[in-house]
């Protein structure tokens, strides 16, 4: 370890006044390398000993239960489906290798590099810092309504208990339109004349018709409002935001124990599910459904477009969590293995959930006598809530305990993949106020994420969430995520970043690192913003549009979360020291003089050795700049 810091070269160098100088391009010509704001507050600050991981391990098992999430569970098996069942793996596959795996190894390389949040680790280019603030907007957003569904997951948790099974049966203010999902009583249908004279409604299973009407109360729509909270999933809302409080207090020390269960527990259920699964009837007709590629598909837009949409957020890139861990591994720590781990078996479990998944529907097609699988899934939610437990309650022996334990599996990983959206907005806070408590930090942001959250536990919460996902997560991730790429790959620059890598882990950064670093991800992520933006369509919400008030409310929302970007880009620039407008901008372009690693020994000897590196490529020219910043 200590030879390669010995040996580090980098891609920077200081001049003599202490500003410093990159090898990409002009822009990083002056803008890549420490220098002295002194103005900042922050730059003042003597740092605080940061907490640690216990064990590198807990590192490693917070990740897998922050990527493996439902997104996996629900949305990888129905997003396959949708777009070439298993055609669909090539492109996804394709895209795991050129964007999921570099990003998830390059976040983890900053946070753990400079020890610093999803914000402050923009101090390698502060007039960027409005990208971390503002996918902590973000990821903050995305908090409120996922620990909303685990209060819909724990309403179905606490119902498995029941029997008969409370979705199983028809009740008599809607059933006239019900078949029942009970054993026993799967083709039984109560004729749609009986009691509101209605012939030509189409028959619903109870378990959609019990999801709809008593656990969401829907509304047709909301152009009267979203009305007032389910109490039984305030009470669920409540219980999930109190696990995940008890997680978080203690912050590190405190999730890295429980991540073992977190981690771990959601592989086992899954695996009796599995076994369960392919020992039934007609389980082997529903993986097969699953798998069978539709080759036509596979040059299709869209089908692309879904695998990288899939692939960013299921493994949670661009929305700081990743940098927020690993700001907490020791200095030395194998990213490199981790990110190789973790991503790698995030695709696995998809495949494993979807093979679960689809082999129980494909029991429920055949309890029903159905040749056709598609006609009993549900994309979404819907999965987890209408078809999986629509086939639960066909099960002709002890259902209650497969129910119970699927729905705890789906509250594990949801509770996962909490904590670390929530730790990361903490640790955003603490970063810039560290006299903050952990526990203050963290039961504020419980409150107040409870008070928002809801709003999407009302009969038209289901609106509320789709619109804040798409307008909350979805557009604010992709365009920061570009932001994030071309911040770290050109202005910071690839070259340094590799370099930095040499001498954190003492490895070589291969080829394909580079060109994806530098090139080929922020492409095909640019790529993929102009198709969106190219294709948009308004938002609708089951075939519902909105009214005109709830698009405002969205547009609103993805508008706070980007213009972060050009508003702390001017502050920067105002706060620069520089004597001039240029010198400003070149300024608020330049790592601070205490970017690096956080202990001051080895911060000292990095900027030495960027030094040495950087000054004999004083005067380098713009083409022979961006050569050395994709191949070294």
């Amino acid at each position: 370890m200590e030879s390669s810091r010995r040996n580090y070269q980098n891609s920077a160098f200081v001049n003599d006044d202490g500003r410093s100088t990159a090898s990409t391009v002009e822009i990083s010509a002056t803008s890549s390398v420490p220098r002295d704001n002194t103005t900042d507050p922050e730059a003042r600050k003597s740092p605080e000993e940061r907490a640690t991981w216990g064990k590198g391990i807990e590192f490693l098992m917070s990740c897998i239960a922050m990527s493996v999430g439902l997104g996996n569970v629900w949305r990888f098996p129905f997003t396959a489906l949708d777009n070439g069942g298993g055609a669909f793996l090539i492109p996804y596959l394709i895209v795991l290798f050129l964007i999921g795996k570099p990003i998830y190894y390059l976040e983890m390389v900053i946070g753990q590099f400079s020890s610093r949040g999803s914000v402050k680790v923009f101090d390698l280019c502060p007039a960027m810092k409005g990208v971390g603030i503002g996918q902590v907007i973000s990821i903050s957003m995305v908090t409120t309504y996922y620990v909303a569904i685990m209060g819909i997951t724990l309403r179905y948790l606490f119902d498995s208990f029941r029997s008969p099974l409370p979705w199983a049966e028809c009740r008599t203010d809607w059933q006239s339109i019900c078949v029942a999902s009970s054993q026993g009583n799967t083709s039984k249908l109560v004729s749609p004349m009986e009691t509101d004279g209605l012939p030509h409604q189409q028959p619903v299973a109870s378990a959609e018709l019990y999801f709809l009407k008593e656990v969401l109360h829907e509304l047709p729509n909301i152009e009267d409002g979203i009305g007032l909270p389910n109490w039984e999933l305030v009470l669920g809302l409540f219980l999930a935001w109190a696990c995940v409080f008890f997680i978080i207090r203690r912050g590190v020390k405190s999730s890295g124990k429980a991540s073992y269960f977190l981690a771990i527990f959601p592989y086992i259920v899954m695996g009796v599910l599995l076994v369960r699964a392919v020992t039934l009837p007609g389980s082997i007709d529903g993986i097969y459904y699953f798998i069978r590629p539709q080759w036509g598909k596979i040059l299709d837009p869209k089908v692309w477009y879904a695998a990288v949409t899939q692939c960013f957020y299921s493994l949670s890139v661009c929305f700081g969590n990743i940098i927020m861990y690993a700001s907490f591994n020791k200095f030395g720590h194998n990213v490199h293995r981790d990110a190789v781990i973790v991503t790698s078996l995030d695709t696995v479990t998809s495949l494993l959930a979807g093979f679960t998944i689809f082999g129980i529907l494909g029991h429920l097609a055949h309890e029903i006598g159905t040749d056709d699988i598609g006609t009993v899934v549900k994309g979404g939610a819907g999965l987890a809530f209408i078809s999986y437990p629509d086939a639960i309650a066909k099960f002709k022996s002890l259902p209650q305990i497969f129910s119970v334990l699927f729905f705890l599996m789906l509250f594990v990983l949801g509770i996962g993949s909490n904590i670390a959206m929530t730790s990361c907005s903490v640790t955003a806070i603490r970063d810039r106020f560290p006299n903050f408590k952990q526990w203050q930090c963290s039961l504020l942001i419980a409150v107040v994420s409870f008070m928002i959250g809801l709003l999407y536990i009302t009969p038209g919460g289901q609106y509320m969430l789709t619109l804040v996902d798409f307008f909350g997560a979805s557009m604010i991730a992709l365009v920061l995520g570009i932001a994030e790429l071309y911040t770290v790959g050109w202005i910071y620059g690839t070259d340094r970043l590799c370099k930095d890598i040499e001498f954190m882990l003492g490895r070589k950064v291969g080829l394909y690192w580079r060109l994806c670093w530098s090139i080929i991800t922020p492409l095909i992520m640019t790529t993929i913003l102009v198709y969106f933006y190219a294709t948009y369509e308004p938002l609708t919400y089951n075939n519902v549009i909105y009214p005109s008030w709830a698009y405002s409310i969205g547009w609103m929302i993805t508008a706070f979360g980007i213009l972060q970007l050009p508003i702390w880009m001017i502050v920067a620039i105002i706060r620069d020291p520089g004597k001039t407008v240029g010198a400003k901008i070149r300024g608020a372009f330049t790592p601070k003089k205490n970017w690096g690693p956080m202990d001051p020994l080895l911060r000292e000897q990095y900027h030495k050795e960027i030094e040495n590196d950087l000054t004999p490529r004083r005067g380098q020219g713009v083409w022979a700049a961006i050569k050395q910043n994709i191949f070294g």
